[in-house]
């Protein structure tokens, strides 16, 4: 069964960058599309970020855009969210997901990780 396991938050300042990771094991990463959730503090878990598994097509959240870079080398078997400009509004726990359908919307996700706490301020 896929296990996913997030890496890269902490403490960064308005502006600043991370980079999460997200590295896959026990199968491969190939025919999963790959999501980024981020939840905020007593908020509902929101995707920002998609990337497929065939053509890595990417799709963002409005708010995210111009910002995140979500990308994948199926080689290695992980999943990068590359977060920049980063807001205090970002704050939150960030999901790594994968579901084995080839496109970013109409179905849910059913692999997850455990997160990567993410925490903005000056």
């Amino acid at each position: 069964q896929l296990q996913l396991v997030e890496s890269g938050g902490g403490l960064v300042q308005p502006g600043g960058s991370l980079r999460l990771e997200c590295a896959a094991s026990g199968s491969t990463l190939d025919d999963y599309s790959i999501g980024w959730f981020h939840q905020a503090p007593g908020k509902e878990r929101e995707v920002v970020a998609c990337i497929t598994s065939s053509d890595g097509a990417t799709k963002y959240a409005d708010s995210v855009k111009g910002r995140f870079t979500i990308s994948r080398d199926n080689a290695e078997n992980r999943a990068w969210l590359q977060i920049d400009s980063l807001k205090p509004e970002d704050t939150g726990i960030y999901y790594c997901a994968a579901k084995e359908i080839d496109y970013c919307t109409g179905s849910p996700y059913d692999e997850w990780g455990q997160g990567t706490q993410v925490t903005v301020s000056s």
